[in-house]
């Protein structure tokens, strides 16, 4: 047997990508150990066949199978901050930078430069449209005042995280919550 391989997937932003992944390699018979938000851990190396199988099967369900290498750190980059916004109970306790760092053993100049030429924005900007995303979800459902939002996505205060969503929005936090529609974007396409 092979040693195991990952393979990365551009587009997963929630568990239900995961089970539709998980879905699609069990429908080719392709065993796998876990799959988590943009990647899959493979139990083996599979054959040119079985990924081009693969990426077909994921195209039509909207992902997008990545080679490996630089495309491979920017979907990785992504989930990362989608996975801390979006999903994460606790605060990262270091800067986004040093964070990323050491997930990729690459100084954050070299992500960063990366990032920008390939996505045209910058890992910053990439982190304050997901957490403008989070705040128009929570907003949306009203269950925490704009000062618990603005403690729970790490903002400096009320005022930096309204002046942030109307730059970004065009409208402050109430004028969005008085409007009553969600207006909330896929996060893939952020």
């Amino acid at each position: 047997m092979s040693s195991p391989e990952i393979l990365h997937i551009k587009n997963m932003v929630c568990p239900r990508c995961v089970m539709a992944v998980e879905a699609a390699l069990k429908a080719l018979n392709i065993p796998f150990r876990q799959v988590e938000l943009g990647q899959v851990h493979l139990q083996q190396t599979i054959s040119v066949s079985q990924r081009q199988a693969f990426g077909t099967k994921l195209q039509a369900l909207g992902f997008e199978l990545l080679e490996p290498g630089k495309s491979a750190i920017i979907s990785k980059i992504k989930t990362l901050i989608i996975e801390q916004v979006h999903h994460s109970k606790e605060p990262l306790t270091v800067n986004l930078s040093t964070y990323l760092a050491n997930k990729f053993a690459y100084e954050y100049s070299y992500l960063s430069r990366l990032f920008s030429a390939v996505e045209g924005i910058t890992i910053e900007k990439y982190l304050t449209r997901q957490k403008i995303e989070k705040v128009k979800e929570l907003l949306f459902y009203d269950e925490l005042s704009l000062s618990e939002i603005a403690f729970e996505l790490n903002y400096s205060s009320v005022a930096y995280l309204s002046s942030q969503f109307k730059k970004e929005t065009g409208m402050t936090p109430s004028q969005f919550k008085r409007a009553h529609t969600p207006n909330l974007r896929p996060l893939d396409s952020l």
